[in-house]
């Protein structure tokens, strides 16, 4: 008995930790979102996180015959990338963001955590009017 504990125990922590990595730290995806930045705002009752909107080009439509914006909800953990885009609301800027499985609270509330931004400009009206 004390040698399936001894065995089975550290099998079964292996296992746990291995299943926790895979959905809390495994990233998903990698890649750059660009569109007008709604806004951000720092949140949180325990960990203090940004959480910000991207409005994107185009429409998405959920139904047939419906319309709807692009919508990109993203979190920024780091402070120094959530005081840059502060500064950013109403302009174009192109972000490069990680997927993740699960949210962690000191990640922030969404699966997309924004990690660089790599551009902003100024959004003309003159530019996003399609004629």
């Amino acid at each position: 008995m004390k040698r399936i504990l001894r065995i089975g125990i550290p099998i079964l922590v292996i296992l746990l930790a291995a299943i926790l990595w895979w959905r809390f730290f495994f990233v998903f995806g990698e890649g750059v979102k660009a569109g007008n930045l709604n806004f951000i705002v720092k949140k949180g009752y325990v960990f203090k996180t940004w959480e910000g909107r991207l409005i994107q080009t185009g429409f998405k439509t959920p139904s047939p015959g419906g319309m709807q914006s692009n919508e990109f909800d993203f979190s920024v953990a780091n402070d120094s990338i959530g005081g840059v885009l502060e500064h950013c609301s109403g302009k174009s800027v192109e972000l490069r963001y990680k997927e993740y499985l699960h949210t962690l609270p000191w990640r922030g509330m969404s699966n997309y955590v924004v990690y660089e931004v790599i551009k902003v400009s100024d959004a003309s009206p003159a530019t996003l009017l399609p004629f």
